[in-house]
């Protein structure tokens, strides 16, 4: 599995649930946040995508099982507090993730130095606003607490090692176990991953963990291990959601083969 087409799947998909917002949010402020936040992502599966062929046939004429995205990212957006869940775990874990890549000096290392300011923004978005909804009014602090609990069983899967991701050009390797009882990879020393991802999960956990309880909310406890096994979107397994979005997604470019702007 090629690690850009890895994180190229995240940020595509993800782009497209958070432009089902369009005209659909709450008040106009966040219709236009989470649509630039959308083009954020957009951008990044552009340049990721290309790395490994053409951006538009990688996106628009895949079939289902091809995709490497995590489960997280293509869960349906649900309501607002919903969308903010699955914002704060993957903003966290991206944003996380890009600061350790930036970093190295791998093939990542400049996507991520200049993707980590935005995916920054991100991140504080999707923790601002878990505060506002955590520690506002009753119904706003049930809902916030449904969503986080909802996409929990979800986010197991961002730790599994992806083969490439370090700062040598080495192939990632097994070694530590996470917390999650994911393994880990080894070293920055180009004996593995330069991403370790054990460390990389007890840091998500710990800032996830002190926003969550900062908004008055419980931390969600259980299996964090998604629909089937941990790693299953990675290795092309998603939920049935996804099928449908895909075909949204595809929908014009397969109607009209070859057309362009």
């Amino acid at each position: 599995m090629s690690a850009a087409l890895a994180l190229g799947d995240d940020a595509l998909v993800l782009s497209h649930r958070l432009g089902e917002w369009a005209g659909h949010a709450p008040v106009l402020e966040e219709e236009v946040a989470l649509a630039n936040i959308a083009l954020d992502l957009l951008g990044q599966a552009r340049v990721l995508l290309s790395l490994v062929g053409d951006e538009d046939e990688l996106a628009y004429l895949r079939e289902e099982r091809a995709f490497r995205n995590l489960q997280l990212v293509e869960q349906p957006n649900g309501d607002f507090a919903h969308t903010i869940a699955r914002q704060l775990y993957f903003s966290v874990y991206q944003h996380l993730l890009y600061e350790r890549l930036a970093a190295g000096e791998g093939e990542f290392a400049e996507l991520a130095a200049k993707a980590v300011k935005e995916v920054a923004y991100h991140r504080d978005h999707a923790e601002q606003w878990v505060l506002r909804l955590g520690d506002g009014t009753a119904e706003s602090h049930a809902r916030m607490q449904s969503g986080l609990e909802a996409l929990w069983r979800f986010t197991g899967e961002m730790f599994q090692p992806i083969e490439g991701l370090d700062a040598t050009g080495t192939t990632a390797a097994a070694g530590t176990t996470g917390t999650n009882g994911t393994a880990g990879a080894t070293g920055t020393d180009g004996s593995g991953s330069g991403v370790d991802w054990a460390e990389l999960e007890s840091a998500w956990l710990s800032a996830v963990t002190a926003t969550v309880e900062r908004a008055t909310l419980t931390p969600p406890t259980g299996p964090r291990t998604g629909a089937w096994a941990a790693g299953a979107g990675r290795q092309g397994l998603h939920t049935e959601p996804f099928g449908r979005m895909l075909a949204e997604m595809q929908h014009l470019h397969r109607s009209h083969p070859g057309a362009s702007w």
